[in-house]
């Protein structure tokens, strides 16, 4: 089996059939990062280009390093290095870079809908890196990864999402993906920070991170996005977090295997004090992992690589 796209734009695109794809190719992946030598060939000849307009250091060297493990050639370009500092379009930017025979353009820009705005101009594969409060695919992916190989079964577990829903991509991609796989999910944070209507999609809203933490499956925890939010939508961090951090006495409200998430980076003493982050529930660095695993998937399938 293939995938018949060209582009990795958003979960809420893919079907059910493809994440299971993506999901199982990453699986196999993940055993190449176990040899001595951790290169396989099958993007040899390919040229990966990272464009980049938001600071990044977990999603970026990521898919570096899943291009370079599938042996790519990669080019990493950060916004103060691009030409758009010269008043350069982003698309001409990226006509450009597509020009120099690219196979890949993998960008996270802060306006929501650049990579599709990209992905429909250009003939070489885009892959969302992240854009704006949209979605981040990719982190989507690895979350999905990361509770199947813990939990096996998505339905009917209680999947709670806190924090800054209102601005958060991850949340986006999280909620479509665990929907889609049939998990039950919950947002909880302020009021300020949850979308109007959001009940639509099927999830359920709180307020009170005690009540929705009862009996959960899992725990992700979002980042304050506070670049994005422009004003305040809460008196202070200290009053946030003592409303909505996860400590320990808050986790014992969950399952006892409850798993905690974090796409980071971490806040310590904000959303998550240190000892549940490092804790025995936390799996984050397992995320980051897994990260790895599924940005190699996506480069292999795009590319024209079965499952077989």
């Amino acid at each position: 089996m293939t995938l018949k796209r060209k582009d990795i734009l958003s979960i809420a695109d893919l079907e059910r059939e493809e994440m299971d794809l993506i999901l199982h190719t990453a699986e196999s992946f993940k055993e190449v990062s176990m040899r001595d030598i951790k290169k396989v060939p099958a993007l040899r000849g390919k040229t990966v280009i990272n464009l980049f307009f938001e600071p990044s250091t977990r999603t970026r060297t990521s898919f570096e390093l899943a291009a370079k493990r599938l042996s790519a050639d990669v080019i990493n370009i950060s916004a103060g290095a691009s030409s758009t500092t010269k008043h350069e379009t982003l698309l001409d930017t990226s006509k450009n870079i597509q020009a120099l025979q690219s196979d890949y353009i993998v960008v996270r820009h802060h306006s929501s809908g650049a990579a599709h705005f990209l992905a429909s101009a250009l003939h070489c594969s885009v892959i969302n890196a992240g854009d704006g409060t949209h979605e981040h695919p990719s982190q989507g992916l690895l979350d999905l990864l990361t509770i199947k190989e813990k939990r096996g079964d998505f339905k009917g577990l209680k999947v709670v999402i806190v924090g800054d829903i209102l601005h958060s991509r991850v949340a986006n991609s999280d909620i479509h993906g665990l929907l889609k796989y049939g998990a039950d999910v919950h947002l909880v944070g302020p009021p300020t920070l949850i979308p109007r209507g959001i009940e639509k999609w099927g999830v359920t809203v709180h307020y009170h991170l005690d009540e929705a933490l009862a009996s959960a499956d899992v725990i992700i925890l979002l980042r304050l996005q506070l670049e994005r939010q422009g004003k305040s939508f809460f008196p202070t961090i200290r009053e946030y977090s003592k409303l909505y951090g996860l400590n320990r006495r808050r986790l014992s409200l969950a399952d006892p295997k409850c798993l905690v998430m974090h796409p980071g980076p971490i806040n310590r003493g904000i959303e998550v004090t240190s000892e549940v982050a490092d804790g025995l529930s936390s799996v984050i660095l397992e995320q980051v992992t897994n990260g790895l695993a599924v940005r190699m998937a996506l480069f292999f399938l795009l590319s024209g690589g079965s499952r077989e």
